[in-house]
């Protein structure tokens, strides 16, 4: 701290002197409560930015049936995510549609199904269902390792089947009880709207033995 022109009693004090002189500052005695409001408002603030994630990028969703065993079973709880997702092959999504999740009941119902994304718009899907239930995307044999049971049940939609822009098809692991796009009641003649998609599966949280990432 630099002062000039100090007096003391009429005399002019040595200005080197005064420049070695500390400073003197007041201490500021804490107000009672402040880390409290201050711990509140950062819990508050933490509260609310957990909200509006879960709100408008993360959802929890439960798993109704044994349409994606063995990948998925009966009462999984799971997390999905829609934010500025666009559905690939081999995606795991959940579905606004009006329809039930098995074939075993094929009654309208306002439940959401889950299914895995085979193919998506542009590409064209083939099944041979007479000769192991292979899966074939573009000519190409899909590799479906994931599935618990062979794709050997035929629906009432036609193969070869093109999908559109817009669109995507859509399959359960457990092949043998799940109604997706082999059955015309499913979307557009067993095709989806991407409209419908209401977010891709990422991670399994219950049972806690089975927590982890989905592929």
């Amino acid at each position: 701290m630099r002062r000039e022109n100090l007096y003391s009693n009429g005399f002019e004090i040595n200005e080197e002197f005064a420049n070695s002189l500390p400073d003197t500052k007041v201490e500021e005695k804490p107000v009672k409560g402040r880390e409290w409001v201050e711990s509140l408002e950062v819990l508050s603030t933490a509260i609310i930015a957990v909200v509006i994630i879960f709100c408008f990028v993360f959802r929890i969703a439960t798993i109704d049936g044994d349409s994606m065993n063995n990948t998925l079973h009966d009462r999984d709880r799971i997390v999905i995510t829609n934010f500025n997702y666009e559905p690939e092959n081999g995606d795991i999504v959940v579905i606004s549609r009006n329809v039930g999740n098995s074939i075993k009941n094929q009654k309208l119902g306002a439940e959401p199904i889950i299914k895995r994304v085979i193919a998506v718009g542009g590409q064209t899907v083939d099944i041979d269902f007479e000769n192991g239930g292979k899966v074939y995307v573009d000519g190409k044999v899909l590799k479906d390792d994931y599935i618990s049971s062979p794709t050997i049940d035929n629906g009432d939609v036609e193969f070869p089947l093109y999908v559109p822009k817009g669109y995507i098809f859509v399959l359960g692991d457990n092949r043998s009880d799940s109604l997706d796009s082999r059955f015309s009641v499913i979307g557009d003649n067993g095709l989806v709207d991407k409209r419908y998609v209401l977010g891709k599966a990422i991670f399994r949280f219950l049972p806690l033995n089975k927590i982890g990432v989905l592929d």
